[in-house]
């Protein structure tokens, strides 16, 4: 999957749990992509972050980073 896709996914999924959770919406969209994504899925997109993360919202960029600990 590219990362274009896989970028617009993960900010669809940020843009659905930031409204709704408030203080807690990195902790869900972290916890979607671990749920949800494939495992090569979720270490493509850290290696799109660790590449720049370009396109990724502030949230998902913080959800991401969560992935990689």
């Amino acid at each position: 999957m590219s990362s274009d896709r896989l970028v617009m996914m993960a900010n669809q999924i940020g843009r659905f749990f930031t409204p709704q959770r408030e203080g807690d919406a990195v902790a869900a969209i972290a916890d979607h992509l671990r749920k949800f994504w494939d495992p090569r899925m979720r270490a493509a997109i850290v290696a799109h972050l660790e590449g720049g993360g370009e396109g990724l919202d502030v949230p998902v960029r913080e959800a991401v980073l969560r992935l990689k600990g």
